[in-house]
């Protein structure tokens, strides 16, 4: 849908054909820049990006967004993460999964199938229900 938004990212077209969905996706706080006027269109997503947008999405969408899951097995997740709220749920739900037995890989680049896979999972959990 079209918002009334000022959208200031310096890398972002209005008039390209991913603006107006970058343009409502950050007045409804689904998605963020990088705090340095620049979203990144065209960079890869991270795992734990990926994991933020669908929590805010989710949130946005007035799904119940309260499971948490206990992350402390994974080695390559800090406490201090600045995703890990979002990170706990998704995995919670069963759309995230480590990719080993004591790693997450937060900060790795999603793969395409990898994001399929999650946004799959996403719309069975909640969209299909």
């Amino acid at each position: 849908p079209v918002v009334n938004y000022l959208m200031d990212f310096d890398d972002v077209d209005p008039a390209a054909y991913y603006g107006e969905a970058i343009r409502w996706a950050t007045a409804e706080g689904v998605a963020g820049g990088y705090g340095d006027g620049s979203f990144g269109p065209n960079d890869p997503i991270t795992r734990e990006q990926m994991a933020v947008m669908l929590y805010r999405y989710a949130q946005y969408m007035g799904y119940d967004v309260t499971a948490r899951a206990d992350l402390s097995r994974f080695t390559d997740l800090g406490e201090d993460n600045w995703a890990r709220e979002a990170l706990a749920w998704a995995f919670s739900e069963g759309l995230l999964t480590g990719t080993s037995g004591s790693t997450m890989e937060p900060s790795g680049q999603a793969s395409r199938a990898q994001i399929a896979v999650i946004m799959m999972r996403f719309c069975q959990r909640y969209v299909e229900d």
